[in-house]
């Protein structure tokens, strides 16, 4: 199935370039709602799969601050105080930044990579999900140093959650960029497992959701995307993931989820602020922003991205 063109780039008035890619919302029943593309195929969910893996972390048995539970589910911008968060969850576990297993980077956020002294692991945006998986070993007696393994008992518990929460088979299982296990699962499943966490009444599922709605500047950072639509839409869960991935739930239980087939993250957002104009939800001026600015000629707007017409029909 060749998925449709759902944005379009268009530079002075001119389609510059398109983007084809799957779309889908579900109902708080789980049903699908709306769909466009092919949405049962399984895709890699990148980092919208990090409250999934929260959860599995949770039924485990982690013990955690909500705060640090919400920079557990972040990719965030290796601000100052995303950093510190991490240290400081580590050091309550016995252990010091070496033994997170993501790679060393700089920060995302541009004013604390350039007072950065070099890389590091902590400031990896990924580091949050690492030194929660690593509490959770320390916390329930597992190896650290091989917790990044597909087969350690952390990644099998995180796997059988995740198949769970989308209610499919996890079949394919690749290595994410920051090193941990990544489990493929169709678009559909990931839409329905953030409306269920949305919508559970308590325990580890909705712990995450609340934690990482109440916190979304640890999830992402300034200025970042998932930041500013969680701070201006009450109640939206919101989580993006590498290679145009993009999950939301509204507090009814309607989600969705999103993957553009080239991989391009500027996609993703134009798709967000359409799926929520169509539901009724108005994202405000701020989050409106995020898509604004995209086509830049000498420094001014020249174009915009357009998500194409007669998409929800």
């Amino acid at each position: 199935m060749t998925n449709p063109v759902l944005v379009e780039v268009v530079r002075s008035d001119f389609v510059e370039s398109t983007h084809r890619g799957a779309l889908v919302v579900t109902a708080p029943d789980g049903s699908v709602r709306f769909a466009a593309g092919d949405v049962e195929r399984p895709v890699y969910p990148r980092s919208s799969n990090k409250p999934l893996q929260a959860v599995g972390m949770l039924r485990a048995g982690l013990t955690i601050g909500d705060e640090e539970l919400a920079l557990g589910c972040g990719s965030h911008n290796g601000e100052p105080g995303h950093v510190e968060g991490v240290l400081s969850m580590l050091s309550r576990a016995g252990l010091t930044e070496d033994a997170l297993a993501c790679p060393p980077a700089f920060p995302l956020h541009e004013p604390s990579m350039l007072a950065a002294a070099g890389k590091r692991r902590a400031a990896m945006n990924c580091s949050g999900k690492h030194a929660a998986m690593l509490m959770t070993c320390v916390q329930l007696g597992w190896p650290t140093e091989d917790y990044a393994a597909a087969t350690h008992p952390l990644q099998e518990v995180v796997r059988a959650t995740v198949a769970d929460l989308t209610s499919e088979t996890i079949e394919t299982v690749g290595v994410d960029g920051c090193g941990a296990p990544l489990f493929a699962f169709s678009l559909t499943g990931l839409a329905r497992s953030f409306g269920r966490l949305v919508t559970a009444m308590g325990g580890p599922d909705r712990r995450v959701a609340d934690a990482v709605r109440a916190h979304p500047w640890r999830v992402a950072g300034t200025g970042r995307e998932d930041t500013v639509l969680m701070r201006n839409i009450e109640g939206l869960l919101v989580k993006g993931g590498a290679e145009g991935v993009h999950a939301f739930a509204l507090p009814d239980g309607t989600a969705l989820a999103v993957k553009i087939d080239d991989g391009a993250a500027r996609a993703r957002i134009p798709l967000l602020l359409a799926t929520l104009r169509h539901l009724g939800i108005d994202p405000g001026d701020e989050a409106a922003d995020l898509a604004r600015d995209a086509v830049l000629g000498g420094g001014k707007r020249v174009g915009e991205l357009r998500v194409v017409g007669g998409l929800f029909g």
